[in-house]
């Protein structure tokens, strides 16, 4: 059981968990992840590590509302406790002195880029950070980011805040300027991690994305996780869950990523009908 110490809202659909798990915080690396479980009936699920405190013995996720369990996750308040944490898992980052790096992350891929940008601005690189989110209200962390990069640029698409547009946008304008680019890293939504390595592929610039695909045991048994890269199989959990933008097969991606929709809407949509009846019954003074 792993504790719960911290539970915030840090925007709409996105939340802040700081757990209690001092032997995955002990051996964290940049790019790992975890596989958590809510309940013991509860899927499998893999989070990026946002953040982790050897000395503390904890580790921090970002976590976006999208189906049943995250929703579970959101739910949870401090005190309360997860079933199941593994972890750390995947392989970490390749860090190095490469010039000028820029990191990009939409949404929950916000909270998976400050690591990477802390540990390549100490390693001597200049961190160029890029933020996306639909509108202001979305953008988060970037008080941290600033702390550990040379420039941070806020994009959004409706122009609220920063640059309007999306985060491939400034970059392909860096680019397109001749400025020097040496490394890119992107973490996010499918959608945005390929527009962003498309965006790199004609300039030659090493595009590392994290991919997220179904995982189950996330230890390279099931196959569950594989995509093609270079046009071989690979699996995410134990061969990623970065890889070469430039060489992902992105239709075979986001076609495995969709294979359970109607199932995930279902069970959205019995949960949420569940917790409606338990709110009415509170609201009559039922016991249950």
């Amino acid at each position: 059981m792993f504790k719960v110490l911290i539970s915030d809202q840090l925007v709409p659909n996105i939340h802040f968990l700081k757990i209690e798990a001092p032997e995955i915080a002990k051996k964290a690396l940049v790019g790992n992840f975890v596989v958590v479980m809510v309940d013991e009936v509860g899927e499998r699920i893999p989070l990026s590590l946002a953040d982790w405190d050897t000395e503390e013995g904890t580790i921090t996720l970002v976590v976006m509302q999208v189906g049943t369990s995250s929703r579970k996750l959101a739910g949870l308040k401090p005190g309360d406790y997860l079933f199941s944490v593994a972890g750390p898992l995947g392989l970490a980052s390749h860090l190095d002195n490469f010039g000028t790096v820029a990191c990009l992350g939409g949404c929950y891929g916000i909270g998976a880029i400050f690591p990477l940008a802390r540990s390549l601005k100490k390693l001597g690189n200049k961190v160029i950070s890029i933020i996306e989110a639909r509108s202001k209200n979305l953008l988060y962390w970037r008080d941290k980011l600033e702390q550990v990069s040379d420039e941070i640029i806020l994009v959004t698409g409706d122009g609220s805040s920063g640059y309007k547009g999306w985060a491939y946008d400034p970059l392909k304008e860096m680019l397109e300027e001749g400025k020097k680019i040496d490394r890119v890293y992107a973490h996010g939504c499918t959608f945005m991690i390929r527009l962003i390595s498309e965006a790199t592929k004609s300039f030659k610039v090493k595009t590392l994305v994290g991919l997220n695909p179904i995982m189950v045991d996330a230890t390279g048994m099931c196959g569950v996780c594989r995509v093609s890269v270079g046009g071989e199989s690979k699996f995410a959990c134990v061969d990623g869950p970065e890889f070469d933008g430039h060489e992902v097969d992105w239709d075979i991606l986001a076609a495995r990523k969709t294979v359970y929709l109607e199932e995930e809407l279902r069970s959205l949509q019995r949960f949420e009908c569940q917790q409606w009846y338990f709110e009415e019954a509170k609201a009559i003074g039922v016991k249950l």
